[in-house]
């Protein structure tokens, strides 16, 4: 080991590389991290983060509107871009700064610049060598436009959050939980919005009944949503405004075009095609148990792996690395019944299996679903609605999906998805009283199967 500079070298001071850094210099390891962008990775700065920020300064419009009927009585309000725009960059700031203290205060090594790896226990940052007994590469994804013309035109999630000037009149293009999350943020700023999808039904993936839903929520707010819909190209015209060019023959003319059509590994120009890295078609990296590559000393996790792109998956699999690094035991990850949110408005909770996925295994289920205008809205009257479903394994009575679309879908599900994990029946979700008057509290009290 003393022949290396350090123990561990680390590209990509995201969350994975970021928490694995700072628990292998914990144990005593020599560790550097290496990051040409983002202090924090995708989620503090251009993702997680920022996306939540921007769900919640969306929501105002709605909460003023609503205040209404609560009995107060408001002047008219104005959004301004620039101060929504200059507070998130604040907050990331001030983020990037915590994550940079994180590491050297755990003893890490930061590096700024782009690493490559030049052998396997060579790393090259700028002109600097470093040598490493391992290197681990958690270097995330990145966002893919599809190759049509006028894509330099496109805006991604990479810039959206720092444009110079707010658009009224943006198409988002995708059918993700990105686009879905941005076609919301924009209706509800005040930008007229459309999303477009190049198929039936956006959120694939996602429970049926859960898809259909949201797109019947968010067509109630003004946004335009069209499937079976293709772009081909992005012409800038005079004026600066964009001319969206569909398959169809028709054209679009917008302020800004966002695309969200999915994320692929970043991994140009890291060296690994040189060393023989084994990688998938699709750009990712093919690891072992151990979350290492066919090359001995090199290793990768997160999102650039092709897992479930999400920052606690990363976490987990950084401590259970640097666990394998401790103790040589391969430490397993339970990729099941993870959980998640889209921050649509209405939010998306999803653990577990849809109802289409349990079917097409073969289970015998039963399905509990219930439908309902949340209590703020009886009063505001707005047309919004929640919808909750539970899928039920019938030979043996335990939950093993749970999907909510409506206000804070995310933090309900959270508490359902420690109860799958316990092996919860509908039984037990039967003997749990309900807090009163919450939407959660439906989740214990469902009864009927669905016909």
């Amino acid at each position: 080991m003393a022949d290396f500079d350090f123990d561990l070298f680390v590209i990509g001071a995201g969350s994975g590389g970021v928490r694995a850094a700072r628990m292998a210099a914990a144990g005593g390891m020599r560790v550097a991290v290496a990051e040409d962008r983002y202090m924090g990775g995708t989620c503090v700065n251009v993702g997680c983060v920022p996306k939540k920020l921007f769900v919640y300064a969306s929501s105002y419009r709605e909460a003023f509107e609503d205040s209404a009927a609560y009995g107060w009585q408001r002047a008219e309000s104005e959004f301004n871009w620039e101060t929504l725009r200059e507070s998130n960059a604040n907050e990331v700031a001030r983020l990037n700064g915590i994550y940079r203290n994180l590491l050297a205060n755990s003893g890490v090594t930061v590096i700024d610049g782009r690493a490559r790896i030049e052998d396997p226990h060579q790393v090259v940052v700028g002109e600097q060598h470093y040598s490493a007994e391992r290197i681990l590469v958690a270097t995330g994804s990145w966002p893919f436009v599809p190759d049509i013309p006028g894509r330099e035109y496109a805006l991604t999630s990479n810039e959206i959050f720092s444009m110079a000037d707010f658009p009224e009149r943006i198409l988002v293009v995708g059918g993700g939980y990105i686009a879905v999350e941005f076609a919301g943020i924009f209706a509800g700023l005040g930008a007229k919005t459309a999303l477009s999808y190049r198929k039936d039904l956006f959120l694939r993936g996602f429970d049926r009944d859960v898809r259909t839903f949201v797109r019947d929520e968010l067509s109630k707010k003004g946004i335009e949503l069209h499937f079976n819909h293709r772009v081909e190209a992005i012409e800038k015209q005079a004026d600066g405004s964009l001319l969206v060019r569909l398959d169809d023959g028709e054209t679009m003319a917008v302020d800004t075009v966002l695309y969200a059509t999915g994320r692929v590994a970043n991994t140009v120009g890291l060296g690994l095609e040189k060393l023989g890295v084994v990688m998938h078609r699709d750009g990712t990296i093919s690891v072992d148990d151990n979350f290492r590559t066919n090359v001995h000393s090199i290793y990768a996790l997160g999102d650039v792996t092709g897992e479930p792109q999400l920052t606690p998956v990363a976490l987990a699999e950084a401590m259970a690395l640097v666990k394998h690094f401790q103790t040589g035991k391969v430490t397993e990850i339970d990729y099941n019944n993870i959980p998640t949110a889209v921050f649509c408005q209405p939010n998306i909770g999803t653990v577990g299996l849809s109802e289409e996925e349990a079917r097409n295994s073969g289970m015998a289920v039963t399905i509990y679903k219930s439908e309902f205008r949340p209590m703020r809205h009886t009063v505001s009257g707005r047309d919004e609605r929640t919808l909750m479903k539970l899928v039920v394994d019938s030979s043996n009575d335990r939950v093993i999906g749970a999907h909510m679309v409506g206000p804070d879908a995310g933090e309900i599900i959270q508490g359902i998805a420690v109860a799958m994990k316990a092996g919860a029946t509908k039984a037990i979700f039967d003997q749990t009283i309900g807090i009163h008057p919450t939407a959660a509290e439906e989740f214990v009290t469902m009864r009927t199967p669905a016909t």
